[in-house]
């Protein structure tokens, strides 16, 4: 496993001209990402396709929330929120389930499409952290730190030692199949925090939220299925609102491994087959909607 931060020091690093100045998308390609040689496509071609989806621009959505880094008092806080989680993180790992992941964990600036990315560069998995979303989600103490670190951890145990990479027939089953790996990532999480009440989310009430709204949670995500996709989901990510709540998609997916774990073990369910998949989840819904009509 390595670690890697954009900077020796997160603080120091908001006087840098590279953070005072960004006006473009190039320039952050540029100066952000020269840990790996010839990859801005990666990130450029993903900006571009929310732009193009026309619910995002780079100067109204991007631009500002990259600005704001810039003397934000909690990103030293961050940065060292980042080593200290960061620290024996692999042992850690190997005491709970046995096996070493193959990774590289970097705290970057730019790109603004979540906290946490699990993404492939040079043939390395690799989970990059967005500064700019941890700062904007408050995430930065130690306790969320551990939580966002240990959820993405969760996505490339599954890759490595699962059934990761899956398409569906069409697009509902793609989205059964993200509430899924999600779910999955949110148990791993669970499990290194030893605690299956956990949820790195849970601010402001969140958790106490989505209990008392799970049925109808699960009722208006299955209803939504045919008819939803990546940009217009309103179940993963702090920037869609589901009854003025976000992220409640993986709390919906932690509900539903946590009910697969009373019929598979974790290395059974990480390579469950997506069809199988898609059977459980109508299973489990069919399930929790009898039992909220017997009440």
């Amino acid at each position: 496993m390595r670690v890697s931060s954009i900077t020796k020091n997160a603080g120091k690093a908001c006087n840098n001209r590279l953070y005072r100045h960004i006006r473009t998308f190039e320039k952050i390609v540029k100066n952000y990402f020269v840990i790996y040689r010839n990859t801005s496509d990666i990130f450029e071609d993903d900006l571009q396709e929310y732009i193009e989806s026309g619910n995002y621009t780079y100067e109204d959505d991007i631009l500002p929330l990259l600005n704001r880094v810039q003397g934000h008092p909690f990103l030293e806080t961050l940065h060292t929120s980042f080593v200290r989680v960061t620290n024996g993180l692999n042992q850690r790992i190997i005491d709970c389930f046995a096996h070493e992941l193959e990774i590289d964990i970097v705290l970057y600036l730019g790109l603004c499409n979540a906290a946490g990315w699990v993404t492939d560069i040079n043939g390395r998995d690799v989970i990059l952290l967005g500064i700019e979303k941890i700062l904007e989600l408050s995430w930065y103490d130690e306790d969320s730190m551990y939580g966002l670190i240990y959820h993405e951890l969760g996505h490339i145990y599954h890759k490595q030692y699962g059934a990761f990479e899956q398409k569906g027939r069409n697009q509902s089953q793609n989205l059964i199949w993200q509430l899924f790996t999600e779910g999955i990532a949110m148990y791993f999480e669970q499990l290194l925090m030893n605690d299956l009440c956990y949820y790195h989310q849970n601010k402001d009430g969140w958790k106490d939220w989505c209990d008392a709204h799970f049925q109808q949670i699960l009722m208006d995500f299955q209803a939504d299925l045919p008819a939803m996709t990546r940009f217009n989901q309103r179940y993963f990510g702090d920037w869609v609102d589901y009854c003025g709540r976000a992220d409640v998609g993986y709390y919906l997916g932690a509900r539903f491994v946590q009910d697969l774990c009373g019929r598979y073990d974790f290395e059974q369910l990480i390579r469950l087959e997506i069809e199988e998949v898609t059977r459980e989840f109508f299973r489990f819904a069919e399930e929790n909607h009898a039992c909220d009509d017997n009440r």
